[in-house]
C-alpha cells in the first residue's frame, strides 16, 4: 500500500500518498534507540509527515518508545503498547485452561458496508468524535484497501442492526484478524470470542494468521485462550489535527 519509503537517520519514513487519511501508512518508523528527545521526535514527525493531517511515530525497540512516552503524551500523542501476537492452534486453550465454547451466538458474513456504523463508534470511542473526514475515509480509503486485501468480515445482528463483528484480511501466504469490534452494550456475552473464533475458522490452513492487541489491555488473554501466542512488542504514539 506504501509507495514512498524514505531512509533517515533512525529509521524509515513511510507514505502511502493515494491514502494519505490512513494512520498505518503514514508513519515515522523508529527503528533503534535514539538520542533524541521526544520533542526533537515530534518536530521531525512534523516536517516528514507535513503531508498528511495526522503525526505517527512507530518504535520497533518498545524501550526507545518508553523512554519518550510521558514527554509525548505530556504533548497530546495518543501511545499504545502493541502486541504482536502469532496463532499456533496446538497452544489453544494452555493459557488459563481449554478455551471455551462461544455460546450460541447466531454469526453471518456480510458486506464491508454492512458494519460501516459499527467502524465509525470504534473510531468515535478510540479517538473522540468522528468528523466527516472520518466517515469518507471509511467510505473510500480504508474500504478500497480491506477489499484489495480480499477483506472478510463475520457480523452478529440484534435485529436488523450489526453489534459486532471481526474481519479477515489475506496477504499472499499470510492473514490477520485486522479488527474484532464489540458494541459497549453488547459486551460480556461471548460476541467477541465467537467472532474471533469465525475467523480463524475462515483463514483456513494459511501459512501465518496474526492478530494484534493492546499489551496493556483484556484482549491478549482472550487471543492467547484461542491460540495465538506473543511473538514481537512495538510502541505507537498517534497525534491527530
Amino acid at each position: 500500500m506504501c509507495d514512498v519509503l524514505l531512509p533517515w537517520a533512525h529509521g524509515t519514513v513511510v507514505l502511502a500518498t493515494r491514502y494519505p487519511s490512513y494512520y498505518d501508512y503514514n508513519v515515522v518508523r523508529v527503528e533503534d534507540e535514539p538520542p533524541l528527545s521526544a520533542g526533537e521526535l515530534a518536530a521531525y514527525a512534523d516536517e516528514a509527515l507535513a503531508a498528511v493531517s495526522h503525526r505517527r511515530l512507530d518504535f520497533d525497540v518498545p524501550a526507545a518508545g518508553e523512554a519518550a512516552r510521558a514527554e509525548l503524551v505530556a504533548l497530546g500523542w495518543r501511545a499504545t503498547r502493541l502486541l504482536w501476537m502469532r496463532h499456533e492452534p496446538a497452544a489453544a486453550g494452555s493459557a488459563g485452561g481449554q478455551a471455551r465454547d462461544a455460546p450460541a451466538i447466531r454469526l453471518e458474513e456480510v458486506p464491508y458496508d454492512a458494519v460501516l456504523e459499527l467502524r465509525l463508534t470504534w473510531h468515535a470511542e478510540e479517538f473522540g468524535a468522528t468528523t466527516a473526514d472520518e466517515l469518507e475515509h471509511y467510505r473510500t480509503a480504508d474500504r478500497e484497501v480491506a477489499i484489495s486485501r480480499g477483506a472478510r468480515v463475520f457480523a452478529v445482528r440484534e435485529g436488523d442492526r450489526p453489534v459486532a463483528f471481526a474481519q479477515l484480511e489475506r496477504l499472499g501466504s499470510a492473514a490477520e484478524v485486522s479488527q474484532v469490534y464489540v458494541h459497549p452494550d453488547h459486551r460480556g456475552r461471548g460476541l467477541g470470542t465467537a467472532l474471533t473464533q469465525a475467523a480463524i475458522a475462515a483463514a483456513g490452513d494459511v501459512g501465518d494468521l496474526w492478530i494484534t492487541a493492546d499489551d496493556e489491555d483484556r484482549a491478549k488473554d482472550l487471543y492467547a485462550r484461542l491460540g495465538f501466542r506473543p511473538a514481537w512488542t512495538s510502541m505507537e504514539f498517534l497525534l491527530v489535527s
